[in-house]
């Protein structure tokens, strides 16, 4: 029957497709299957909110009726780009270590964003840049934290082969508790600047605090490179998924002069509890899974999220802000047992974040890159210069 490339258009085709990397990383000690009933929300149009301003579609290849590799390409209509030179992505990439199965995934992939006016083809994007981002090229001896990819060895070089280039580096640091400069120990110790508010977040006003988080995110990355914002409807629905890791004393607002000016959230690696679960949850997977969490605890942790808005990163207050926050962290998290952190991801040329982890000692542990490459003869996309802000 030779390669295939079909599209996905039913609930069978989709259980196959979230299927594939299962059983393409099913040797790889370091692979943890995520949980299936989350990959079906996370793809699925009917509950996740990305769709509602986002074109995508999903193939799986097919060799001899075997499933041997799978690829998404998506246009988000929020997402900024070039007007010249539109971008569209692709993304939740896997197949077997052959040229030819990624050559026909990522032509297809190619095929569909050319028919819809795209220029350049970026990624990976699983599905956006507010979510699961980059292929893994180093630290591949660790297994993936939340929400963070890990992809075969082989996988860069055959994507590479297509004509990909690099537009971007994205790194993970990893820290246990950290020790900050001693300048910043005893500037932590005194009063805080007048106008200076430090809170953990009111999980009694859930709404409220998704609407605060969504304007202090949409204005500190605003000027980062491949920005897009995020809607309130994907935050809520990101904070509804992930509230079984939601601790009120391990997410903390800045305020400063009486306005929301930076956030950051600490969650607990869900990775650690459900490694060996195969992504089910029946029939004890659920005890397991909430005895890990509630009772045994993790001692690992990840911090996707830190911001200041752009206006106050500028000023000492702000500036200092990170700090406020990173301390609180400290403070709280070895209080339910967490000891060591991942901060991810950061930009390669994210200087300032950069510089605040290297100050505790945090180290980079796995890189994941952003490819990019021009279709129907465009210019090559190049990588944009970015403002980074203070934001992770």
């Amino acid at each position: 029957m030779g390669l295939s490339v079909i599209p996905v258009t039913d609930k069978a085709e989709l259980e196959r497709f979230i299927r594939v990397p299962m059983r393409l990383n099913a040797s790889d000690p370091k692979w943890i299957a995520p949980l299936m009933f989350e990959r079906r929300e996370a793809l699925s149009p009917k509950h996740n909110p990305f769709f509602a301003h986002a074109e995508h579609q999903f193939w799986l290849a097919v060799r001899d009726g075997r499933d041997v590799g799978r690829i998404s390409a998506q246009i988000d209509h929020l997402a900024r780009t070039e007007a010249e030179a539109p971008a569209g992505y692709f993304g939740m990439i896997a197949g077997e270590d052959d040229p030819a199965v990624f050559q026909a995934l990522l032509a297809t992939a190619e095929d569909w964003l050319r028919q819809r006016g795209r220029a350049r083809a970026i990624g990976p994007f699983n599905l956006s840049i507010n979510e699961e981002v980059g292929l893994l090229i180093d630290g591949f001896e660790t297994p993936p934290m939340l929400m963070m990819g890990h992809d075969r060895p082989y996988a860069a070089r055959r994507i590479e082969e297509q004509g990909y280039a690099k537009l971007k580096d994205l790194y993970a640091y990893y820290s246990g508790i950290p020790t900050f400069t001693a300048g910043v120990e005893a500037r932590l110790k005194r009063p805080p600047a007048p106008g200076l508010v430090l809170r953990p977040i009111n999980m009694k006003d859930f709404d409220g605090e998704v609407r605060t988080l969504v304007e202090i995110w949409n204005d500190a990355w605003e000027q980062n490179w491949g920005f897009a914002p995020i809607t309130e409807a994907e935050t809520r629905h990101l904070g509804e998924s992930l509230k079984l890791l939601l601790h009120p004393r391990l997410i903390w607002f800045i305020e400063i002069d009486g306005e929301a000016a930076g956030f950051g959230a600490l969650l607990p690696n869900l990775n650690d509890a459900i490694f060996d679960l195969g992504g089910k949850l029946a029939p004890f997977g659920w005890a397991k899974l909430l005895w890990r969490l509630k009772v045994r605890g993790v001692k690992r942790g990840r911090v996707p999220l830190m911001g200041v808005k752009r206006k106050f990163a500028r000023e000492a207050r702000g500036a200092f802000a990170p700090f406020l926050i990173l301390e609180a962290f400290r403070r709280e998290a070895p209080r339910i047992g967490i000891t060591q952190a991942e901060y991810s991801w950061i930009l390669e040329d994210n200087l300032p974040m950069r510089h605040i982890l290297e100050s505790f000692g945090a180290k980079i542990y796995k890189t994941y890159r952003i490819y990019g490459k021009a279709l129907s003869g465009a210019a090559a996309p190049a990588a944009s210069e970015t403002d980074p802000g203070l934001t992770l």
